[in-house]
C-alpha cells in the first residue's frame, strides 16, 4: 500500500451499502487502477462501516480530501485498523467467472489464497475458482489474502458470497 491513505465515514450500516459507496466514490473521483479502496467495521459510538482509499500519488489525496469534505464526508488521514476489506484494488475487474488460482494471483493485487480448514497449507495453483464476481480479500498482517472455501468437484468459491441469506431470514 501507499503511504498516502484516507478514511471516510459516512455512516454507512452495512456492506453491501458500504461496496456501492466505494465505487460511486472511485467513480466521482475519477480514482486509478493504482487505487485500494476497503471497507472497515467501525465499533466507535453505533457500529457501522468506513471506507478507505490508498492512493497511488500525493496530489490524488489532496483532490479527494478536498472533494470528499466538500461532499460532506467525514474524512480522516490513515486507515482505521489494518485488516480492510478489500473492494476495489488492481485486477479486480479481471476476477470474474471461472479462473485458477494461480490465474487470479497473476492478474490481480492478490497476495495468496487460503482456504477453510485446510490450516496454513496454499491450494495448487492450477485449482479453479469460481469467482461468482464477487471477490474480497481483506488485509491480512500487509498481504491481501483471499479465504476460499471447498465446493463441488474440487473448485474453490471465495468464502464471501456476493448475496448472502440475513441471519434468521425464516423468522
Amino acid at each position: 500500500m501507499t503511504p498516502y491513505v484516507l478514511t471516510v465515514d459516512a455512516g454507512v450500516r452495512d456492506l453491501r451499502a458500504a461496496d456501492h459507496l466505494l465505487h460511486s466514490l472511485s467513480a466521482e473521483l475519477a480514482l486509478t487502477e493504482g487505487t485500494f479502496g476497503c471497507t472497515h467495521l467501525l465499533r466507535e459510538g453505533r457500529p457501522h462501516v468506513g471506507l478507505s482509499f490508498a492512493l497511488p500519488t500525493e496530489p490524488l489525496l489532496r483532490t479527494a480530501l478536498e472533494r470528499l469534505g466538500s461532499g460532506g464526508y467525514e474524512v480522516a488521514p490513515g486507515v482505521p485498523d489494518a485488516v480492510g476489506r478489500a473492494v476495489l484494488y488492481p485486477g479486480v475487474s479481471a476476477l470474474t467467472g471461472t479462473l485458477s488460482v494461480a490465474d487470479l494471483l497473476d492478474r490481480s493485487a492478490i497476495d495468496r489464497v487460503t482456504v477453510l480448514g485446510s490450516g496454513s497449507r496454499q491450494p495448487d495453483p492450477a485449482t479453479v475458482l469460481l469467482t461468482n464476481n464477487h471477490v474480497r480479500p481483506q488485509f491480512q498482517d500487509g498481504e491481501l489474502v483471499l479465504t476460499a472455501m471447498p465446493a463441488a468437484a474440487g473448485a474453490l468459491v471465495p468464502f464471501e458470497v456476493p448475496d448472502p441469506t440475513p441471519c434468521c431470514a425464516d423468522h
